[in-house]
């Protein structure tokens, strides 16, 4: 299943993305996590490693690998979302003084997961949608 979601938010491309690549900040806008920590030494970058504890749609552990790192401009990890193999990428670009954000996921179904991916995909895109609105909204009211 491969989707793109995108989302215009009144904040400048190196803010948006200042937050985005701090993965640690995923819970504050993904309904489905409870927790996200790096796990590797050195910067955040190409390569960086990160174990996020998912909540929905049932309790796991995941670790995801940073991709791409363009700062302002592109983000883009591995790694397995829930009953998925996934590759996400965050592609940021300026749009007057704020940021337009497209969000693409290709994900793939693993085990039973298989079964009911072609009946889920607009409910996984929908639920997507509504977590970048969340980011929005975070963004956007920040102090």
């Amino acid at each position: 299943m491969n989707f793109t979601n995108t989302i215009t938010i009144n904040r400048p491309p190196a803010e948006v993305f200042a937050f985005l690549a701090d993965l640690e900040n995923l819970p504050r806008w993904n309904y489905a996590l409870s927790e996200t920590r790096k796990i590797s030494e050195g910067p955040v970058g190409v390569g960086a490693r990160y174990l996020q504890t998912r909540t929905l749609p049932s309790r796991s552990e995941e670790t995801l690998e940073v991709t791409a790192f363009e700062p302002d401009r592109l983000l883009a990890l591995r790694g397995p979302l829930g009953p998925f193999e996934s590759e996400v990428s965050y592609v940021l670009t300026a749009a007057g003084s704020g940021t337009t954000l497209s969000n693409t996921m290709d994900l793939r179904p693993t085990g039973a997961a298989r079964l009911i991916a072609p009946l889920a995909g607009s409910r996984v895109k929908s639920a997507v949608a509504a977590n970048l609105d969340a980011l929005k909204q975070l963004l956007e009211h920040r102090v």
